[in-house]
């Protein structure tokens, strides 16, 4: 008779995003009443994101009518699920491995997918962000979302922004890109993550200091492997309100690029699937006032999504925490006065 696996769990941690037309304004009040994204006390909190989701809902409407009324991050979350849970059944075959999906502000909450870990009864459950930069107020809201609904033990990965097998995903579709560009046009690199205000530095959160890591070794690979060498800077979108955010942003860069009379080569090096952010703000809205500034070349790289190294990086961190049940290496640490970070306080 055979033996019974072990079963290890892996639940992917995402932001999540509205699945109709209908789900866009309590997508939206989630979000906002978060204390990790306002850390207001309530009443005045719950107030407040009631108010942004009723006045922010005209335009976030406009921009999930372009992806048709709904935001497709969990269904490319589950495409990535499904190659993550292929790769560990493959080559971790003593185990029997399944993945898991929690959203942060949207269905599947963490409280729907408890129940799911729970009937599959794993000897581990691991926390895997599709974050690879962390932050506070993204993988630590996740962190504290799910052990709110979870008492059980979990093993979490922080952060993993310079995960070799990251960087190289990256940086092959990097290169893909760069060679599609006409001989002859000088091109800048404009590396965008997702804005933060800048109080959450200043706090000890990681996050910038990380996501600049992650664009130093997607350089250094570049040059190495590609002999690819360009200009470059990192740059950051989607601010909301009126607090001073971390820069520079998006917007500048794009008009720096025009007077500058060079091509741009955007890279979502903080995004690892595709969602409103990369296919509306990038490819649509940027894009355009790339076109009406005049900016000789306009690229977009994709997200790493299921590229094969990216997977192969999941399941190698995967099995890092399984075979050590310990918090990340002193390799992945951050300098200490990023007090938040996950790599020096155990999560």
């Amino acid at each position: 008779m055979e033996n019974k696996k072990e079963r290890l769990a892996v639940v992917l941690l995402n932001l999540g995003g509205p699945d109709s037309p209908q789900a866009i304004r309590p997508f939206l009040y989630n979000l906002f009443s978060d204390p990790a994204i306002i850390p207001w006390p309530n009443p005045f909190r719950s107030l407040l994101a009631w108010m942004i989701s009723r006045t922010r809902l005209k335009k976030a409407k406009k921009i999930y009518d372009i992806l048709g009324g709904s935001s497709p991050l969990y269904e490319n979350t589950q495409i990535q699920a499904n190659a993550l849970k292929n790769l560990l059944n493959h080559r971790f075959s003593s185990f029997e491995s399944d993945v898991f999906i929690a959203m942060r502000y949207w269905h599947p909450f963490s409280d729907q997918t408890k129940k799911k870990v729970q009937a599959f009864n794993p000897c581990k459950i691991i926390l895997l962000p599709l974050y690879p930069q962390f932050s506070g107020t993204t993988t630590g809201s996740s962190f504290a979302d799910w052990s709110r609904n979870y008492s059980e033990k979990t093993l979490n990965v922080g952060c993993y922004f310079n995960q070799p097998d990251f960087i190289e995903s990256y940086s092959n579709l990097i290169f893909e890109d760069y060679r599609k560009v006409p001989s002859g046009q000088t091109i800048r690199f404009l590396f965008s993550a997702h804005g933060l205000p800048k109080r959450n530095i200043l706090r000890g959160d990681p996050y910038q200091w990380q996501v600049e890591q992650t664009v130093l070794k997607v350089m250094n690979f570049l040059k190495a492997d590609f002999s690819v060498e360009a200009d470059h800077v990192l740059c950051y979108q989607s601010k909301v309100g009126k607090l001073e955010w971390i820069g520079p942003s998006l917007d500048d860069e794009i008009e720096r690029a025009a007077r500058d009379g060079v091509g741009v080569v955007v890279i979502p090096i903080s995004f690892v699937s595709e969602h409103s952010e990369t296919l509306v703000e990038l490819d649509v809205e940027y894009a355009e006032k790339s076109k009406v500034l005049g900016i000789p070349y306009y690229g977009r790289v994709p997200t790493v999504m299921d590229h094969d190294r990216f997977i192969h990086g999941l399941a190698s961190l995967v099995h890092e925490k399984f075979s050590t049940d310990a918090k990340q290496p002193d390799s992945l640490m951050c300098p200490k006065e990023f007090t938040q970070c996950a790599c020096r306080i155990p999560v």
